[in-house]
């Protein structure tokens, strides 16, 4: 078989599942796929895609200096392109900003056939967006507008997947989404089902007048098909930690074969150790929070953190969290520093280090904190020694009551009707909880498990989570930044991924 199989990537994101995909090599170091084509409609993110992308037409050991230079900030992306005109054009071309639905189905077609070159064994990937799906964004929705629910465009965008593979009958496809589908009812109708039914036969969908019949096999990544009978929904759902990656994210992986290529039963990933947050975030340069509202100094910061030893709470929760508090508060200002876009320092983690690293960047990018009130970091540093002690992230009944948010909303959330853990510690030891795009919003579910540093997680901590290596620079504000990271698939997911597909292709040779 013809190595490298052509990767066509829609709803791209900022290029978490291409990324695994492009990753994965073989022993003498060439790679098994190519990304020819990824098609995002987030500016952002599509700039993060872009410069991917330009890394990538490199073979490993012959990334440019210049590269380095543009994650350290010296020089910019326009002189590092002039640099390297051919390999930037191909990155261009790889990386397309267009927003399918929106975009002219002919043009979306030809880009796709032109990507592909007349190669006929070639992988599609992606999921369309989850925010319709989401729990929380449904929620929210449902709560504004149920009318204006059930005729969201997002809820549809799959019909655009399902466009693709009737124009293109892809041999494999792998499409990702969030779990809170599985839930997600349009005008009482399972969504999961609908779409389930949608993809076994797309070209059913639209109606196609076309003699051709096009079927799909729809397999799980963590579950074998039952001898007699159907996969049932959840069946679908892969669970991160399970697979080495540190961090319990909870996403529905669907495996479309097409059925003139299916043969034999399919590999399903493999379960390994768990992997914990210190694991890979452990290394780390340790960073100080930064104020907001008020003057950012570290004297100013100290000043506010130590200010709870003469709290009235303290005296009120259990006598091991006053000790462990105390001795915490000698280690403030331990941490002095509030990262930025480079830091020149040397990293090791403790697991996965020749997947992060990369010696020739000599240091870390998108690490630097964000800023938060002097009530939020009271309730950080409580949070951090509450899960020390007990191995868990508090609940907001378990905070002393001077330290609960003044929200009209608090009692029912003690109450156990809305969201219980509005201050989340990522207890260490422990894989992390799962890393979504609301990280850019606030800090408040990401809080660092090291009280001395006393702050939500940064986003290069959040990519650690998400298994992106080191080098892979995201581009935009903090907070747009954030938002990709959160939004992304863990790259090493998406290999061990990758490797299963590659042995379906081959098997059906």
């Amino acid at each position: 078989m013809n190595i490298p199989i052509p990767i066509i990537d829609i709803f791209a994101g900022p290029g978490g599942l291409g990324e695994g995909f492009a990753s994965l090599r073989t022993d003498k170091g060439d790679s098994y796929y190519k990304v020819k084509l990824s098609i995002e409609k987030d500016e952002i993110a599509h700039r993060t895609l872009e410069l991917r992308a330009f890394f990538r037409q490199f073979t490993p050991k012959s990334i440019p200096f210049s590269y380095y230079e543009y994650l350290r900030g010296n020089i910019s992306k326009e002189e590092l392109f002039n640099n390297y005109p051919i390999e930037a054009s191909s990155a261009k071309s790889e990386a397309w900003l267009a927003e399918l639905g929106n975009t002219n189905r002919d043009t979306v077609k030809s880009r796709i056939k032109k990507a592909l070159d007349g190669v006929t064994n070639w992988v599609l990937i992606g999921g369309p967006p989850c925010q319709a799906y989401s729990l929380v964004g449904r929620s929210r929705m449902r709560g504004e507008n149920e009318e204006k629910y059930a005729t969201d465009s997002r809820h549809f965008l799959y019909k655009e997947y399902l466009q693709i593979l009737a124009d293109h009958q892809p041999p494999v496809f792998v499409m990702e989404n969030v779990k809170g589908l599985l839930s997600s009812k349009v005008k009482k109708q399972n969504t999961f089902d609908l779409i389930i039914s949608d993809l076994k036969n797309p070209l059913n969908v639209n109606r196609f007048n076309t003699n051709n019949l096009l079927a799909y096999e729809l397999f799980s990544f963590s579950k074998k098909y039952p001898a007699n009978g159907e996969l049932k929904p959840q069946d679908f759902i892969v669970r991160s930690e399970e697979y080495g990656i540190p961090q319990a994210r909870h996403r529905i992986f669907i495996f479309g074969i097409r059925s003139d290529i299916y043969k034999s039963e399919m590999g399903l990933l493999e379960k390994t150790n768990q992997v914990s947050i210190d694991d890979v975030i452990g290394d780390l340069p340790k960073l100080r929070s930064g104020l907001s509202k008020k003057e950012d100094s570290v004297e100013e910061w100290q000043n506010t953190i130590k200010k709870i030893s003469k709290a009235i709470w303290i005296k009120d929760i259990a006598p091991d969290l006053q000790n462990v508090i105390k001795n915490e508060l000698k280690n403030i200002g331990a941490s002095i520093s509030r990262g930025s876009t480079y830091m020149d320092v040397q990293v090791a983690p403790k697991k996965y280090k020749e997947w992060y690293v990369d010696r020739a960047l000599a240091g870390v990018c998108n690490h630097e904190t964000r800023g938060h009130i002097g009530d939020d970091l009271y309730r950080y540093f409580f949070a951090s020694v509450f899960a020390r002690v007990y191995g868990r992230s508090p609940t907001l009944s378990d905070f002393p009551k001077e330290l609960l948010p003044n929200h009209e909303n608090v009692q029912e959330a003690i109450d156990g009707s809305m969201f219980n853990d509005r201050f989340r510690v990522q207890v260490c030891g422990k894989p992390s909880t799962t890393v979504v795009s609301h990280i850019s919003k606030d800090g408040h579910y990401y809080i660092h498990y090291d009280t001395s540093q006393c702050r939500s997680l940064t986003v290069r901590e959040a990519a650690r989570l998400q298994t992106f290596p080191d080098n892979y620079f995201f581009e935009g504000t903090r907070t747009q930044q954030y938002h990709q990271v959160g939004n992304a698939v863990p790259p090493m997911l998406a290999s061990k991924i990758a490797t299963i597909v590659f042995k379906v292709l081959q098997d059906s040779e």
